[in-house]
């Protein structure tokens, strides 16, 4: 047996003793409970702004419940795109083979937390928070094109900074427990995806050619570029009765929220470094995303 399928047996074990069901462990009809943010407030993108010393407390809890809904969106969206890439692959795969059968595994556990983010959003009663224009072509031609490296990187960036903002909800008390439930469970399950894709990624990269990983390079950063300029989506500004170009400039010029950014993408970007992911001409949109701090 090959090291990816010793690999995979012991994540299609841990799927058995290590799942849950969103629809036994969540109370969905439980109150939210009142003054209790939906974020931890020193994530709010307009933390410690001028727009957020001018706005109420009530106000500014809603605005973490439109921006925890603004992430619970990417995340959706992210996760309908690696499910496909991944049917894509199981296509390919042998079936009676332990790395293929975890594909359908990893599936099986994206549907659930898909369903169980967009069960969240409608009951957070905001609107759905997704990409539009460009960045939804862009999904698509990915979701019908990735393959290789750019394929398993460009999703483990959205899953590794959606990781990291959860596992601090989690622990907060000042968060809502609904937030905070939805979070443990994808964090838990979450877990094993993130190993998947990281051991799936570096045997990709000793395969594939120069040519391919330096277009690689380009896509992984355009995915980086879109998950920190749109994690927070500027809409939620209206929410609260701030212009959206308004909240997106002070969110932008923010450093608790450019704090915020770095510290999310600084596992994810170790990771890719060593594996010579970032460069070149993507450096720019790493730049861009917020995510990789200059050097200065």
């Amino acid at each position: 047996m090959t090291d990816r399928d010793r690999t995979a047996v012991r994540l299609i074990r841990s799927s058995a003793e290590h799942s849950y069901n969103p629809d036994v462990e969540i109370d969905w009809e439980a109150p939210f409970v009142p003054e209790k943010y939906f974020v931890p407030p020193h994530r709010s993108s307009l933390y410690g702004t001028a727009l957020w010393d001018r706005m109420t407390e009530e106000q500014r809890v809603d605005l973490t419940r439109h921006e925890v809904a603004s992430i619970a969106g990417l995340g959706v969206w992210f996760e309908t795109i690696l499910m496909q890439l991944l049917i894509r692959e199981y296509f390919r795969q042998d079936p009676t083979a332990p790395h293929a059968q975890y594909a359908l595994t990893e599936i099986g556990d994206e549907c659930r937390h898909s369903v169980m983010f967009g069960r969240m959003i409608a009951r957070l009663d905001t609107p759905v928070y997704q990409p539009t224009g460009v960045n939804m072509w862009l999904g698509r031609w990915i979701a019908h094109t990735g393959v290789g490296p750019r394929m398993y990187a460009a999703i483990l960036i959205a899953e590794e900074i959606l990781d990291i903002l959860q596992r601090e909800a989690m622990a907060d008390e000042n968060v809502q427990p609904l937030v905070r439930m939805v979070s443990r469970i994808h964090v838990v399950e979450e877990a094993r995806h993130v190993r998947y894709a990281r051991e799936e990624l570096a045997r990709r990269i000793r395969t594939a050619g120069k040519a391919r990983i330096h277009f690689d390079k380009l896509v992984i950063a355009r995915a980086a570029y879109l998950t920190g300029a749109r994690l927070i989506d500027p809409r939620v500004y209206r929410a609260v009765g701030i212009d959206p170009e308004e909240g997106r400039r002070a969110a932008r010029a923010n450093p608790h929220h450019r704090e915020t950014l770095r510290w999310a993408g600084e596992r994810v970007i170790t990771f890719l470094s060593d594996l010579d992911l970032i460069g070149g001409p993507g450096l720019r949109l790493w730049h861009a995303s917020g995510l990789l701090p200059r050097a200065r």
